[in-house]
């Protein structure tokens, strides 16, 4: 766990101050203010900007203690079997609490942007060979999103964990012990019960509502005199390039592009289409949520990556790796969720949707407004 045993009440006190708890010690403000050690300094040639750069990646390290809080409580209530449905709306908040942390810390850029590339090298040459790379809560984070060994990029053309201190290598090979978030949503979506229809599975009424507007896209595209014999094949070929792509969603044989399990898939496709229905539009919430903390880390990346290049041209970073090359790769590949985001490519219009049975749309219906209606 990430918590800290919290101080004793009656040493939240300060001498010479009223009784009771007052707001320096129990911010612990002494520590907190006293623990920026500029290496400039003890150099002999204080640089100014220094204690910015120090300031705002122990913000940083705040922030990310905070995240992995919130993944605390994530993890307890989302890896019950099953999820009980009062606490979704709790595990919703805490991942809109992670999105706007991270929001934060992609503006805490903009402060760091106000130190020149030369103010930086006033004090740079001491901060060998340390690194970012090294925050180990940060990898924590990643790890606990769903960021797989496998997926990861290789630091220096070694293992990211080869920078690492003993201590934190056995913390994060803890944390890869435990489920991630991406593996409970799996586990969450692949037990919803509304892909059945009663004999008629979702996946095959939706594939015929896709098939059928394709096959109408590729009617308008054949029947369409403004375009070249040429443009007419080359629709015709994307079309039944989609349709091939849309059958790999169902086709368990076909699954080596999608991160989640077949089932999940179908039930997050369900979820998105229908999620004006009662019963889940808290969890289409619930998947947006998880998107917007996935885009606003994938932002963050992108962002760092134009800092160190702003900073440091094509040098490399002091930890060794490519700096600017290798932060922009890891904003293009590091993605957790990605099948989330796959899956508007195989959305059609309301309109074309097919009707949901009515066994299944009374289960989707809130129960008491069911109830009503039958009075």
């Amino acid at each position: 766990m990430t918590s800290d045993k919290p101080p004793d009440i009656q040493d939240l006190g300060a001498e010479g101050a009223p009784p009771g708890c007052y707001y320096s010690a129990y911010l612990q403000l002494d520590r907190l203010l006293s623990s920026q050690r500029p290496a400039s300094v003890a150099a002999g040639r204080p640089a100014h900007d220094e204690w910015l750069f120090i300031t705002v990646h122990q913000v940083y390290e705040l922030w990310f203690k905070q995240i992995l809080r919130e993944l605390d409580r994530i993890e307890e209530d989302f890896s019950a079997n099953p999820v009980d449905d009062r606490v979704l709306g709790r595990v919703n908040l805490g991942l809109q609490r992670i999105h706007e942390i991270l929001k934060l810390l992609v503006h805490q850029l903009d402060v760091m942007e106000t130190m020149t590339p030369l103010d930086f090298l006033d004090f740079r040459d001491l901060l060998y060979p340390a690194s970012g790379f090294q925050s180990v809560q940060f990898r924590e984070i990643e790890i606990r999103l769903g960021l797989r060994s496998n997926e990861r990029l290789t630091f220096d053309h070694a293992p990211f964990e080869s920078k690492l201190s003993d201590a934190d290598r056995e913390r994060l090979r803890a944390a890869s012990q435990r489920p991630s978030l991406l593996s409970l949503l799996d586990r969450w979506l692949s037990r919803t019960p509304f892909t059945d229809w009663g004999g008629t599975p979702f996946r095959d009424a939706y594939r015929a509502a896709v098939i059928d507007m394709l096959e109408a896209d590729a009617a308008r595209v054949r029947g369409d005199v403004h375009l070249s014999s040429r443009q007419r094949d080359a629709e015709a070929l994307a079309i039944e390039a989609a349709l091939k792509n849309f059958a790999d969603i169902f086709d368990e044989g076909a699954q080596t592009s999608w991160t989640m399990s077949p089932r999940a898939v179908e039930a997050a496709l369900l979820i998105t289409l229908y999620r004006d229905e009662p019963a889940l539009n808290q969890a289409f919430r619930l998947i947006q949520s998880i998107m917007d903390v996935d885009e606003t880390m994938t932002l963050w990346r992108y962002r760092h990556a134009l800092m160190v290049n702003r900073m440091l041209g094509v040098k490399p970073g002091t930890g060794g790796s490519s700096g600017h090359n290798y932060l922009r790769a890891t904003a293009e590949q590091h993605g957790i969720f990605r099948d989330l985001f796959r899956l508007s490519t195989y959305l059609i219009p309301r309109s074309a949707l097919p009707r949901l049975p009515d066994s299944v749309a009374r289960g989707t219906s809130f129960v008491y407004a069911t109830e009503t209606r039958d009075a």
